[in-house]
């Protein structure tokens, strides 16, 4: 028995092309971020472009804000494939993840 999966040409290659900004990745192949190996449970971009990131570690809440020019200024590491980006606390390292979507096909046969 063998298996065959076909991923879609564009979806091999955002995820293997060379980002070009920070802000291109958040907006348009990043579904969850790691900042500082913390997994943020939110993040966004608001009407100002200004990036806000949340997180719970432990008991703490923890929250970070990055300006436009601090998100355009953000440099990516191939080798370790995350964004260096510098606020106001110093700097910080952000991994952008895309998640991969499934379908529930299975349980639609079951409940038919």
């Amino acid at each position: 028995m063998s298996y065959h999966c076909v991923f879609p040409i564009q979806r091999l290659t955002a995820m293997t092309a060379v980002p070009q900004t920070l802000l291109d990745v958040l907006e348009h192949h990043c579904d969850m971020v790691l900042i500082d190996d913390l997994h943020a449970f939110e993040f966004s971009l608001d009407e100002h472009d200004n990036l806000h990131i949340e997180c719970i570690d432990g008991r703490d809440a923890k929250h970070w804000e990055f300006t436009p020019a601090q998100v355009e200024a953000a440099t990516f590491d191939p080798t370790l494939k995350s964004w260096l980006i510098t606020n106001d606390t110093g700097e910080h390292r952000l991994v952008c993840v895309d998640a991969i979507g499934g379908d529930n096909e299975d349980d639609d046969h079951e409940d038919a």
